[in-house]
């Protein structure tokens, strides 16, 4: 889709002092810093009107070209999803049983995975992200992207700060490889999966690993000159 450059009025939001610049962002970090990776799952049914709202937040985010090179699938249909866990549990058991490597294996102790991921059928919602490397125009005329990763990337954190913000919570899954999704989800050529996001309640019982809560400093993740 192609328009001509015909700038319109920016609608920022209300401009804030500096105070309350601050106070916001803090309180949206420790919002945010809340946010954990979860694998024990409540079977609890989520409306889909909540997931359409997530995902058009994710749309919203910025993109090389503005080419908008996402497709966001989202899964409630339990036979879907047991194909899903079928195929992701046999990649993740090829993992496990030396594909990864020895350090890997060593690095991911802390974190308490395996194999085994039932929570891919007990989350109400599986949404496979896919990258598109090319667009197709309404001839089938191949549309070149730009800054492709990036762009995917930024949408899906979007998508993961949404849907936290109404309270679920998420597992960012990535078997690998993950052709396994294209083929069951009927998606075309021009898209690679990149990531498969679980989306639910956490169980009542659902505990998380000590190893993931613990963050860089701010010294160590930035730098300032000024």
């Amino acid at each position: 889709m192609k328009y001509d450059y015909d700038p319109i009025p920016l609608s920022p939001p209300d401009p804030l002092d500096p105070e309350e610049m601050l106070r916001c962002a803090t309180q949206h970090y420790e919002f945010v810093s809340r946010r954990r990776t979860v694998r024990h799952f409540s079977s609890e049914s989520i409306s889909r009107d909540i997931i359409e709202a997530c995902i058009l937040t994710a749309g919203s985010a910025p993109s090389g070209a503005n080419h908008q090179p996402w497709h966001f699938v989202c899964v409630s249909d339990p036979q879907i999803k047991h194909q899903i866990r079928l195929a992701a549990e046999a990649e993740e058991r090829a993992f496990y049983d030396g594909k990864a490597g020895e350090q890997w294996l060593e690095d991911l102790q802390g974190l308490g995975t395996d194999a085994q991921k039932p929570f891919l059928e007990t989350a109400p919602w599986l949404i496979a992200v896919f990258a598109e490397r090319y667009s197709l125009d309404p001839l089938g005329h191949k549309q070149k992207n730009y800054y492709v990763p990036e762009s995917v990337g930024i949408a899906t954190g979007l998508l993961i700060t949404a849907l936290h913000n109404v309270g679920l919570a998420t597992l960012t899954h990535t078997p690998n490889p993950m052709k396994f999704l294209g083929k069951i989800l009927g998606r075309p050529v021009n898209e690679r999966a990149t990531m498969l996001l679980v989306v639910g309640h956490p169980a009542e019982d659902a505990k998380v690993p000590r190893a993931a809560t613990v963050k860089k400093p701010l010294d160590q993740i930035s730098t300032f000159l000024e």
